[in-house]
Formats: C-alpha cells, structure tokens, sequence
C-alpha cells in the first residue's frame, strides 16, 4: 500500500464528506413534488402555482409568495425549462431555499432544497472503510456492439429498473466492466458518461447487511484499450441514502455480486 494512495484516499473522502454536508448537498433536499400528482399546480409547502405547458413549466406567482426568480423578487409568470444544475444556482427560490425544475421521462417535478433541513442539521459524517489495495483492480471496459442495442446506433442499451421511489424508470447501460477480485472474475454492467467515464449501480453480499442496500461506482473513462481501474475504495453511497427524495436506479440485473465489497461508503452515520 502505498502513502500517496493512502493520502489521495483521505483527502477524496474528506472533500466527499463537505459536498454532502454543503448547503446545497444531497442531505438538504426534502421533497421531490412530481406535478402530475398535483393537476391544481399546487405543490406541498412550495408558493405559487406549477403547472405543464408542453415542454416547459408555467410558474405563476404574487408578490406575496416570497418567490425569487434569478435572484430578483418576483410576481406574474415565467416560462421554465429544467434546471441543468448546480442546486445553489436555481433559477427560482424561496428564502434559502432553491426550487429545482427536473424532468424524467417526459414527467416534471420540482424539487426543495433546504439547508436548515433535519437531515442535514443532524449529520454526523459517513461511514467508509480506510483504503486497502486490494480493492484497486485493472478493469477491461467492453462496450456494447451498435447492432444489439435499442436501434439508434450509439450501443446503449436501456434496461428498466426499479428505483427507490418504487418507480421503475429506464437505465441507459453502454457495456461491460470486467476484474477480478480475490483470484475470482466479475463483471458489471455500466453507463457511460459525457465524459467517458463510467457508472455502475452494483450490490454485493455486504449489501442490506454492513453497507447500504446499493451503492454506485465511478471508474475512470477507459484508455483505447479499454482498460481503466475499478477501485471499490471509492464506492459511493447513492443520493437516496443521504435523502428519501431522490429517485435512485437500483442495480440492473448481474449487477449484484456474490463478493463481500468491504471497501469504500458503507452507511450513514446516525441514520
């Protein structure tokens, strides 16, 4: 084990621990508001009225509501798209709080971020297991070949997949990671971000019993030859265990592996 892998590790997991803890992090979310569920537009504990307009929303607010939009006082009616982020800039807020326009599937919702919520006043920091080089493996990317996907051509192939909110949504997976961990072979099917880097949702035999029930990993974007690095120091817990209101994917089928993965996030402390 080396010092500098040691050092980088401590330093990735205190930077983790200040996102989450942040005014803005995962803990200060406290409602996701689905406007479907609300044909009125009225959304729980949220001024003005939200409704659908095609592709966009309708926020219709009075000068009494309290409501910002850009950071300027606002009454009347705006035009929304969904929010591409970060939280902190929001284009609509009340007080502290910032109003996140998000959309899946075609469905809108609007999501509350508060920093004075219960959950994050009451954080006392995550559990995660102290690096060990074991978990730090070589890893083959093989993406999926265009002629076996949804028919666009681009390798993706979406799977659908229950989420926390009991919903099943749709998970867009681009190929295969394949290691070995402890002389045994696994693979995990994974999804390729814009930056090609990937993202898996995996569970293991720890899962539900000494770590959360899922968690995510995040492996560099693989060189020419596919190869990249699977460290499972570096697991993550998913948004949904910091918050109940995020919409989490649990992991897809063959992403659950019969290894103990004793590294990285396990659980939240105090929760």
């Amino acid at each position: 084990m080396t010092t500098d892998a040691v050092r980088d590790w401590k330093h990735w997991h205190e930077q983790r621990t200040e996102t989450v803890a942040a005014p803005y992090g995962p803990l200060s979310l406290t409602g996701t508001h689905w406007l479907a569920d609300y044909p009125d537009g009225s959304l729980p504990d949220i001024p003005g009225r939200w409704t659908e307009a095609a592709d966009e929303i309708v926020l219709t607010a009075e000068a009494g509501d309290g409501l910002t939009l850009d950071g300027q006082l606002f009454s009347g009616e705006a035009r929304l798209a969904a929010d591409p982020g970060p939280v902190g800039a929001a284009r609509v807020g009340h007080g502290e709080r910032r109003l996140v326009v998000l959309r899946r599937e075609g469905l809108w919702a609007v999501r509350d971020f508060d920093p004075e919520s219960a959950t994050r006043r009451a954080f006392q920091g995550i559990e995660a297991t102290a690096y060990d080089a074991r978990w730090a493996v070589p890893g083959r990317f093989t993406p999926y070949a265009a002629e076996s996907t949804d028919g666009d051509g681009t390798g993706v192939r979406t799977v659908r997949v229950g989420n926390a909110d009991g919903v099943e949504r749709g998970l867009g997976l681009g190929g295969e990671l394949a290691f070995t961990l402890a002389g045994k072979d696994h693979t995990l099917q994974v999804s390729v971000e814009g930056d090609g880097s990937l993202w898996a949702v995996f569970a293991d035999a720890t899962s539900g019993v000494s770590s959360y029930r899922f968690r995510f990993l995040r492996p560099a974007a693989p060189d020419a030859d596919g190869r990249t690095t699977v460290d499972f120091n570096r697991a993550l817990l998913p948004p949904c265990a910091f918050a109940d209101h995020f919409i989490c994917p649990f992991p897809p089928p063959g992403n659950t592996l019969d290894a103990e993965i004793a590294a990285g996030e396990r659980n939240l402390i105090g929760r």
